[in-house]
């Protein structure tokens, strides 16, 4: 079947897969239903408990789930006299179930928002600098009315780390207070070192894992004690971006604003808390409390300073960080970037202009929205009075214009003299080898004007912490000639994929380059010296293993085995395993993992990286799924996609390292030795037709034999569709799947099972 890839690695990732639940150019249709009448009462009498109340059902643009949990959610937008509150709906409560992988779909009402863009248009910004939900919108119905239109932003769970971040089981913090923020509230979760007794924090943080106060509170020390090492336990870089991302959007709902809250912290293998921004439907100056006073006009907003609450002890990670003269100027270049790329050049009200025009005909429709249709129409643009909803105009207040305020906040910031410093300028960035190999001693050199000094970052995993080490422009470096304006350094290559960017810097200004760094960078590929890539092979796996091998700690868990057909052992650093298109470097192979010639890998699919031995960040699904090996350049080198499994049977190539797949008694860490009598090999041709492809409304199946079964999965490898033809066509219905690439599979009456691509598109 790796003939399929061919054509699916042209694809844009963008265009296709798991992110379709979250595509920015689709509303999406999420229909709740519960068996009683008085569903909304039973939700406003848990709302205080926090208990989910069933759902029997709910369907996701076509797909039915039973058995959910739904519960309201939210501080200042819920309110139980209003007709449109907060969702969450959390698929698993009562089974073990997912939407395209996402378990909890947080659902926002948009109370504060006449314009319906903040939230949504301000995530779109920020994830182009640090990590942060995906966020669309999603027309909501329950028991088969329609409630309203809604944003609909991916929740900061342990999913979205072990996405982001490629771990999920350390210290993991929820920096909100567990009783709600107020105007007569003290709790606030700013980083201030309040001694070690876990006590003195718990009314401000809410602690998200099995451990964290500790970590917690050796955060807080380091920042107010020991400011020098805070770069051991932070990731100062991300700190920098989200401090300057709330600032330049006026999203004081934020760590910078009154109730300095609103973030999370998760602490990544490295040790690092990484902040991670949420909760935005009050950005754009919906919010006006800074904590040292309040934005009480349009002109206030505008101008408000870029370094809010730098000299304030009330923030100790504001005064602390920029308190470091190479963190200020890092913290200015990133601040300026942002202004550059959204709003100097008017892009942001582009896209937030197409948002506009896409839920229109929604906003038009929801009867339940907190403002007029023509207060939406105008507050892109123009600011409008209180609401007009349901309830008096229920939570929603005088809101100035989203233009309004970021034009003139724009310029008044890019007349500032902090962002009219000379600034370097970093150019021709060039490696001594273009075709560098694993342990080669390799030179970096770039052109820099008008810098004092230069900084070359650079990590070699994809989720490690960049070295940064100075670059020299003194003849010794592989730099050219000493003042040349050339600097230079040399590196060994250590792992196929070394990820690097340049920093540089004067007294009064700083530069990156890409200038999206640390969160974008620049790549060197090394190749191996040994070892032939198309040798590596899946060789067999088992998706439902009750009794057949257990790990070191005897746990019966999932499994896949790797095969090397070469005569020289292959080193595995940089390799991936992972079971969704969209995220193809999901699992990364540990630094010095090797697999001989003729020898055999074994690695354990149970989401338990913190065992012994190799255990991926997924597991696979009984029920079906796919598999992929992925090389360090992202290339698809082996793949499988397999229907439901039976337990204790494996699924393996036959002949051992290079025949086809098939369904066979397990030969765990050894040679396939044949099938079962459950069905014949998986066959590297179809034996069915599918067109057309791409497809916009509906796809003909047909085959020279009865079909048996037909399921059909998305990229991600989530089963979308199944039924049973028992005949020798099929039509599917396919207009109400997201735009993307799905996976058909086949089973006929003889037992052949085979599998296709196609391509869903309007």
């Amino acid at each position: 079947m790796k003939h399929l890839f061919s054509l699916l690695l042209l694809l844009q990732v963008s265009h296709i897969g798991a992110q379709a639940f979250y595509d920015m150019d689709q509303i999406q249709t999420i229909e709740i239903t519960f068996d009683f009448a008085n569903w909304d009462a039973i939700l406003d009498d848990a709302y205080e408990s926090g208990e989910y109340t069933l759902a029997s059902e709910v369907v996701i643009n076509g797909i039915s789930y039973d058995s959910v949990g739904v519960k309201y959610k939210g501080n200042s937008t819920y309110n139980s006299n209003q007709a449109k509150n907060p969702f969450h709906i959390e698929l698993d409560t009562y089974k073990e179930q997912d939407h395209e992988g996402y378990k909890d779909i947080k659902l926002s009402n948009v109370a504060k928002d006449p314009s319906f863009l903040r939230e949504v248009l301000s995530y779109q910004i920020i994830r182009k600098y640090m990590a942060a939900p995906l966020s669309n919108y999603a027309n909501v119905y329950v028991n088969g009315d329609l409630i309203g239109l809604y944003s609909n932003s991916e929740s900061i769970t342990k999913t979205f780390v072990s996405d982001r971040f490629g771990s999920k089981s350390n210290d993991f913090i929820k920096c909100n207070p567990p009783a709600g923020a107020g105007p007569n509230s003290s709790d606030f979760p700013n980083l201030e070192y309040l001694g070690q007794d876990s006590l003195s924090y718990i009314d401000s943080y809410e602690i998200k894992s099995d451990n964290g106060w500790q970590g917690l509170i050796d955060l807080c020390d380091t920042l107010e004690n020991h400011p020098a090492d805070i770069e051991a336990i932070l990731d100062v870089d991300r700190a920098l971006w989200m401090l300057a991302l709330d600032n330049v959007l006026v999203n004081l709902d934020s760590y910078i604003g009154g109730f300095k809250q609103n973030y999370y912290l998760y602490k990544d293998d490295n040790g690092r808390f990484i902040p991670i921004i949420w909760d935005l439907n009050e950005s754009f100056g919906v919010f006006s409390m800074t904590g040292a006073g309040n934005l009480n006009n349009n002109a206030s907003k505008q101008q408000m300073s870029h370094l809010l609450h730098e000299n304030d002890g009330d923030f100790p990670l504001i005064q602390q960080l920029l308190s470091v003269p190479m963190f200020k100027r890092m913290y200015l270049a990133h601040y300026k970037t942002i202004l550059l790329e959204n709003f100097e050049d008017g892009s942001y009200a582009t896209t937030a202009e197409a948002l506009q025009d896409l839920i229109a005909p929604s906003v038009q429709a929801d009867d339940n929205k907190f403002f007029t249709y023509a207060n939406f129409l105008a507050n892109l643009n123009s600011d409008i009075g209180g609401g007009g909803g349901p309830g008096g105009g229920g939570p929603g207040g005088s809101q100035i214009g989203i233009t309004n305020l970021m034009d003139a906040r724009s310029a008044f910031l890019l007349g500032l003299n902090d962002f009219n410093q000379t600034e370097p300028e970093i150019s021709d960035i060039s490696l001594s080898t273009s075709t560098p190999t694993i342990n080669e001693s390799l030179s970096i050199s770039a052109n820099v004007a008008d810098a004092e000094r230069v900084f070359l970052g650079f990590r070699n995993t994809a989720n490690g912490v960049f070295t940064r080490v100075e670059m020299f422009d003194d003849g010794m470096n592989n730099d050219g000639a000493a003042g040349d304006q050339v600097y230079g350094t040399t590196l060994t290559i250590e792992r196929p994929s070394t990820q690097y960017y340049i920093y540089a810097e004067n007294d009064d200004a700083g530069k990156f380059s890409p200038e999206r760094a640390e969160y974008e960078y620049h790549t060197i590929t090394a190749g191996f010296v040994s070892g032939v890539v198309g040798d590596l092979v899946i060789n067999e796996f088992m998706a439902s293993n009750d009794e057949t091998e257990a790990d070191q700690d005897g746990e019966f868990d999932d499994w896949i085995e790797l095969y090397n057909n070469g005569t020289s052992s292959i080193a595995l650093d940089g390799y991936f395993l992972s079971d969704n298109f969209e995220n193809l470097m999901k699992w990364e192979f540990p630094e010095g993992t090797t697999i001989d010639a003729d020898g055999y890998l074994m690695v354990w699919c149970d989401e338990d990286g913190e065992q012994e031995g190799l255990h991926t960040n997924f597991k696979l699904s009984s029920g079906g799924e796919v598999i992929f090996l992925v090389d360090p350049e992202g290339e698809v080198l082996d793949e499988i996609v397999f229907d439901e499994q039976t337990t204790d049977v494996s699924t393996g190539r036959f002949p051992n390292g290079t025949g086809d797949f098939q369904t066979m008694t397990p030969t765990f860490n050894g040679e396939n030795m044949g099938t079962t009598s459950l069905f014949d090999q998986l066959k590297p041709e179809p034996g069915f037709k599918i067109h057309p492809n791409p497809t916009t409304n509906q796809l003909f199946v047909s085959s020279e034999q009865i079909i048996q079964k037909i399921i059909i999965y998305n990229a991600s490898g989530q089963q979308v569709l199944k039924q049973e033809p028992k005949q020798d066509f099929s039509t599917i219905l396919v207009n109400e799947f997201p735009d993307g690439l799905y996976f058909i599979l086949v089973s006929t009456e003889e037992g052949n099972y085979s599998s296709q691509s196609f391509i869903k598109q309007n």
